[in-house]
């Protein structure tokens, strides 16, 4: 019989979607596995993608990586969410923060009795019953109060990738140097055999990780596996990136500025600042981008202006034969809601569940790939949701997403919210009904109607119930600290 245990894993390219593969496979399999990074030094990683979501610190804690440990190394800020200026009209803002809003009951969210509010003449804004929210607009964060409060990271991408290689090579991982030359495959099976390089080493393995970026040199290069294209629902193609020095403290959220043909980002460091536009390249040439990008930062720049073209798609098939690809070779969808390494985080764990021990098998392929589909169609549908509701009439870019045709998941979603109030989350969904809410209301997409439950309460008990729940987020937030000094406190990085 022939032998089809795995034994050797070999992971193509760096980055962060390398060493956070490398990080947990020598973490997780390191006894039953060998792992084997190839990455060459002379090829840059695209390493802009400086903000995060929740669930990463679960994937921290997997690894049994310490908090403070990590974001001292990363130079990192916390993050409570995502303000939004100019997307619903010109001169809007609204944060999409990372916290439940409210109190919801078993028939339906809290975003009907407020709407129920509103229709009694009640003025609070909805944003104004999240503890989150109101921390970040305010500047505080802390943890250990009594209050939990839910965040993610801003941090410096490169030396994350910098940080896991250190943790993975002691545990085992072997990190190659050189420029893939050649990707060898079995002429049976069609399956990968080995890797090599330009200097004439060749690595052979079982199984094969495509952390290229954009060039899928495995997945896409040797196996042909296809693009499905996504610019017709997503038109920004390309994006421009510059660093700068800070010239304040740190804000616990990320910035999001739309502008005639893309959106800006802001994202605070301890240092410095992420600065980048993603733009349309019909209505926006390069030179153009970089001219506004740059008439739009404060502080000295760091970094030349550096361009990006893009693709927004995905590859058809995840997992194909013994390669599968994680990060920037999987695909792309833009980093409006900072998703790229939560991506790449899941794609992880979905293999680490999955992997094939015995050999690869057809249901293993496809039970990833059907998981993948869903989470990355939910994860397209909410970006799409961001340019489709909006109320701009200043530029062609915005009417253009106006009226483009959206995917029919999506637009169910919106003629759902939009004539009921109701917002269902679908099996692959990563960010839950607030977010979803938070946006729509953001944009100035307003329900019709609301869920009757809400008609429960009398006037005076909704008075009560509202005014009880923003008081106790106001006392609570009013008790944090600034971001800042909790920063310097907890997880100070030097210059």
């Amino acid at each position: 019989m022939t032998d089809t245990t795995l034994k050797h894993v070999v992971i193509a390219g760096g980055g962060t979607a390398g060493w956070m593969t490398a990080a947990a496979f020598s973490k997780l399999l390191g006894n039953n596995i060998k792992v084997t990074l190839i990455e060459s030094d002379d090829i840059a990683t695209v390493g802009v993608g400086e903000a995060t979501i929740p669930p990463i610190k679960n994937f921290h804690k997997l690894l049994g990586i310490n908090e403070q440990e990590v974001m001292k190394a990363t130079h990192a800020t916390f993050k409570l969410g995502i303000n939004f200026e100019n997307w619903g009209q010109v001169n809007d803002q609204y944060i999409h923060s990372f916290g439940v809003t409210g109190k919801e009951c078993w028939a339906g969210e809290f975003h009907h009795f407020w709407l129920h509010g509103k229709q009694k003449g009640h003025h609070d804004e909805f944003g104004d019953y999240c503890f989150e929210l109101q921390a970040a607009k305010q500047n505080k964060f802390a943890l250990g109060h009594d209050r939990p409060i839910n965040y993610a990271y801003h941090l410096d991408a490169t030396l994350y990738a910098k940080y896991l290689r250190t943790f993975s090579e002691k545990l085992g991982t072997e990190r190659i140097e050189g420029k893939i030359s050649q990707v060898d495959k079995c002429m049976k099976t069609g399956n990968i055999s080995a890797i090599t390089l330009a200097s004439g080493q060749t690595i052979a393995a079982d199984f094969f990780i495509d952390c290229t970026g954009f060039r899928g040199v495995l997945i896409e290069q040797a196996l042909h596996t296809g693009y499905e294209d996504w610019s017709h629902w997503l038109p920004c193609d390309s994006a421009v990136a510059v660093q700068t020095k800070s010239v304040s403290k740190p804000i616990p959220y990320t910035r999001s500025i739309a502008h005639d043909a893309g959106w800006q980002w802001q994202i605070p460091l301890q240092h410095r600042v992420g600065n980048g536009l993603v733009f349309c390249s019909k209505y926006l040439s390069d030179d153009e981008a970089k001219n506004l990008l740059l008439e739009n930062i404060v502080g000295e720049t760091i970094t030349e202006p550096r361009v990006i073209k893009f693709k927004t798609g995905r590859r058809r098939k995840g997992w194909h034969k013994n390669c599968v690809a994680i990060g920037l070779s999987s695909g792309f969808i833009e980093p409006l809601e900072s998703t790229s390494i939560h991506l790449i985080m899941t794609a992880i764990v979905r293999l680490l569940r999955l992997f094939p021990y015995n050999g690869v098998t057809p249901s293993a392929v496809d039970e990833y790939n059907n998981k993948l589909d869903s989470e990355l169609n939910a994860v397209r549908d909410f970006i799409i949701l961001h340019y489709k509701v909006n109320e701009r009439a200043d530029s062609k870019f915005w009417q253009h997403c106006q009226h483009m045709e959206v995917p029919p998941s999506l637009a169910h979603k919106i003629r759902l919210f939009k004539e009921t109030g109701r917002v269902f989350l679908d099996d692959g969904d990563i960010f839950r009904v607030d977010s979803w809410t938070q946006v729509m209301l953001g944009q100035g997409l307003m329900p019709m109607q609301y869920h009757q439950i809400a008609n429960i309460m009398n006037d005076d008990e909704l008075t009560k119930f509202l005014t009880s729940l923003k008081s106790a987020i106001s006392n609570a937030v009013s008790e944090l600290p600034e971001h800042d000094d909790f920063i310097k406190q907890y997880c100070s990085s030097s210059a």
